[in-house]
């Protein structure tokens, strides 16, 4: 399989049910704000002080990937054959039961802090806003994404929160609060 295909040369790409769309399409800006998110969460991984983690971040990043797929599919043709590019309900209850894992070696907040601290910590603040940005562009699409897709990215930027904050406590990085 060759990297390059020139499909993509005239300002569009090709959907998952084969349909063509333009490289500026909504559907499009929303997977690819799916695909960085995915890419920070990389770094993060990569910088991590504390790589007991690093298995809860890439199973992020292949969630991630089944969000992108279910996005660039929006006449729903995937779902049926590839049961790993499926985000359902268990996968958002996963997300809150590991924000009360982390939450519970926190201290209370008291006050917003700034992003940063570690390197691994500062990346998945970044990852954070970059999955707002996504969140944003799921809820304008039409037709509507999938419910859960929506509450997926929703919990996954709470959890993106938390886990730079525990990133950061475990590298001994103090919060800056504003």
């Amino acid at each position: 399989m060759k990297i390059y295909t020139r499909a993509g040369d005239t300002g569009e790409t090709s959907l998952l049910d084969g349909t063509r769309a333009r490289k500026d399409d909504a559907r499009v800006d929303a997977y690819g704000d799916v695909d960085e998110l995915s890419a920070w969460l990389g770094l993060a991984r990569t910088s991590l002080l504390a790589p007991e983690l690093a298995d809860d971040i890439t199973h992020l990043q292949r969630d991630l990937f089944a969000v992108g797929a279910q996005l660039a599919d929006p006449a729903d043709t995937l779902a049926p054959r590839v049961t790993k590019a499926v985000i359902g309900n268990d996968d958002v209850t996963r997300l809150e039961q590991l924000i009360d894992r982390l939450d519970a070696e926190l201290p209370p907040l008291h006050r917003f802090t700034l992003a940063g601290g570690s390197s691994a910590g500062a990346a998945l603040h970044v990852a954070r806003t970059v999955c707002r940005r996504a969140e944003r562009r799921m809820v304008a699409l039409t037709p509507p994404v999938d419910g859960v897709l929506l509450r997926y990215v929703n919990r996954l930027s709470d959890l993106l929160f938390v886990l730079a904050r525990a990133v950061n406590r475990r590298a001994g990085v103090a919060e800056i609060e504003w």
